[in-house]
């Protein structure tokens, strides 16, 4: 695991904290990783607080944890997204897609 994504899980929910740069060359650790936390966890939280960009290959691999949560009865959430993350879910109109908390 890298210094980009840790994770908690306890019992059936799974919190997957993202930190620094999301782009290119580390979205597909992200996408695993998300989708890696739906096949054990029926609820997968994914904390953005320190999140400092994220590019659209990793607005994607969100997308797909919540497409792949949405098609097997599952929760899939963001949390605390940083001011940059924010701006760029508003701009995109995903935050009326995603539950954010």
């Amino acid at each position: 695991m890298s210094e980009l994504i840790r994770f908690e899980k306890k019992d059936d929910v799974c919190d997957i904290f993202v930190s620094g740069e999301v782009d290119l060359s580390n979205s597909a650790e992200l996408r695993k990783t998300i989708l890696g936390a739906l096949k054990g966890a029926h609820v997968v939280t994914v904390n953005l607080s320190e999140v400092s960009y994220i590019d659209s290959s990793g607005i994607a691999a969100l997308v797909e944890g919540l497409q792949q949560a949405n098609s097997n009865d599952k929760k899939f959430s963001l949390s605390h997204p940083s001011n940059q993350v924010k701006s760029i879910l508003e701009l995109a109109r995903l935050d009326q897609v995603f539950t954010i908390k």
